[in-house]
């Protein structure tokens, strides 16, 4: 296809879209990738020839093409340009077919033992008959009942100490959690800074709201406060979101100096922080979290869905006061209205009779098995942690992620390469596993056997055979 005409087809979809202009110009690539007007190993125009056709700045280019990069749609090379990357239109990592096991979603594994399905459906028929239908298929209080804050405050009491009712409110799920903290603290165009190789949950965020994301670099304890104060004082951010204990997806944990030496830099420059703690009650003995640290500075979201299940649809948020509360709550009401009543009662039921913790004992011992699994069979080098759901895989040097992952779906395997953790700069030769959403542990030991057989295959390079 001419060059012309696609970068009109460009054009238009800018003039015509409300979202950001990096965002649209990176679909509007995709599009034309999909459709086949461009093909994999064509050469793109050079960024400042597409600013200037599409009537708007260099750096906006450079921002969606970094995007498309992360996304796996084209390659760039110093000296030579930029090229669509070969099978740039085909879902490199997304689970659409048959696979042995998925290993892309986060899941805490179903325990055998308590049997849940047998739990739910005892716990479901004796809510159905002590309380009353219509309150639990109506709409409920938004942030929850003052018993159910009562009940999420004593649940996250081991990382965050205890919290007044007030500054307690029941969100439906982590990422609604989120997206109302975010928007209570940003306006579109502001900075939030996060880890360079973060959750990505984070990135839609900042892209609904039209939020710039800047990564800082990270060691084995996490995010380095150093490069954190350099990122402030370049880029004066309002908002700093981490996860301090059992990242997503490097799986560091910040030691408590590391996370006194991150308040100090947030309090030396005004930064609130968003916590998101999905997993400390996987372990034992959890380090306390950034808000029982600075109790004024930080919002903290723990969601059952890494712990209990996703299914119930709960995060527990504490906020740093009553006022912020409101303002949390009142976000939660615009995005998501409230929590399901039915799926209320039954959280709020595992909590009351201590189901809850029998559960998630359960979890923990079926996590750790699966992680020695993994150290079996994958060996050392990779980054876990013993109580975590998932394994930061390292690549050989002859794979690439998206090269590697796109391979292993081939092979009946599903998982998720490094550039969709990506925030900015060059994606690590990495993949993440999820151990949790294999059914039981002899089907996972069996995947990651063939996750080690990919490991160990030598592709030939790109553009090999083209002479």
């Amino acid at each position: 296809m001419p060059e012309q005409s696609y970068l009109a087809h460009w054009k238009e979809e800018i003039s015509q879209s409300p979202n950001a202009i990096y965002l649209t110009l990176v679909d509007a690539l995709a599009h034309s990738i999909r459709k086949g007007d461009l093909r994999d190993g064509d050469k793109l125009p050079p960024q400042r020839t597409i600013a200037e056709h599409l009537g708007t700045n260099l750096t906006t280019v450079t921002r969606a093409f970094t995007e498309a990069r992360r996304r796996g749609l084209i390659d760039a090379t110093v000296g030579r340009g930029t090229f669509i990357r070969v099978g740039a239109g085909e879902s490199h990592w997304r689970h659409t077919g048959p696979a042995v096991v998925d290993l892309t979603m986060n899941l805490p594994p179903i325990p055998q033992d308590p049997p849940l399905q047998r739990i739910i459906q005892t716990d479901i028929a004796a809510i159905l008959k002590q309380q009353d239908l219509n309150s639990l298929m109506s709409y409920r209080v938004t942030g929850g009942t003052v018993e159910e804050r009562q009940l999420g405050a004593k649940w996250v009491a081991p990382m965050i100490g205890q919290r007044r009712t007030d500054e307690i409110m029941i969100s439906p799920g982590g990422q609604s959690a989120l997206a109302a903290i975010v928007s209570t603290h940003t306006q579109p165009g502001d900075v939030i800074v996060t880890d360079r190789i973060a959750y990505p949950g984070i990135r839609t965020i900042a892209a609904q709201f039209d939020l710039i994301l800047v990564g800082v670099d990270s060691d084995t304890e996490g995010m380095m406060p150093d490069q954190l104060d350099r990122v402030c004082a370049q880029h004066h951010p309002r908002l700093l979101y981490c996860i301090p204990t059992i990242h997503n997806p490097t799986t560091a944990t910040m030691s408590l100096q590391r996370r006194k030496d991150i308040l100090a830099v947030a309090q030396r420059h005004h930064l609130h922080i968003a916590e998101d703690d999905p997993y400390s009650l996987l372990m034992d003995n959890p380090l306390p979290a950034l808000a029982a640290l600075d109790h004024s500075r930080v919002s903290y979201v723990a969601t059952l869905a890494k712990t209990l299940s996703p299914g119930l649809r709960t995060a527990y948020v504490a906020l740093p006061n009553a006022d912020m509360t409101r303002r949390v709550t009142a976000a939660i009401r615009a995005i998501a209205l409230t929590n399901a009543g039915l799926l209320s009662a039954l959280t709020a039921r595992w909590m009351q009779t201590g189901q809850a913790h029998t559960i998630l004992h359960a979890i923990q011992k079926e996590l750790r098995l699966r992680q020695s699994i993994a150290r079996t069979v994958l060996g050392e080098q990779h980054c876990t942690n013993p109580d975590g759901p998932h394994v930061w895989l390292k690549l050989p040097a002859w794979w690439g992620s998206a090269d590697f992952v796109a391979y292993a779906r081939r092979r009946g395997l599903a998982l998720v390469p490094s550039t969709v953790f990506t925030i900015n700069g060059e994606p690590p030769q990495r993949a993440r596993i999820a151990l949790g959403s294999a059914p039981d542990a002899a089907s996972l030991e069996e995947s990651l056997r063939g996750v080690l057989s990919v490991l160990q295959h030598k592709r030939s390079p790109g553009f090999a055979d083209i002479v």
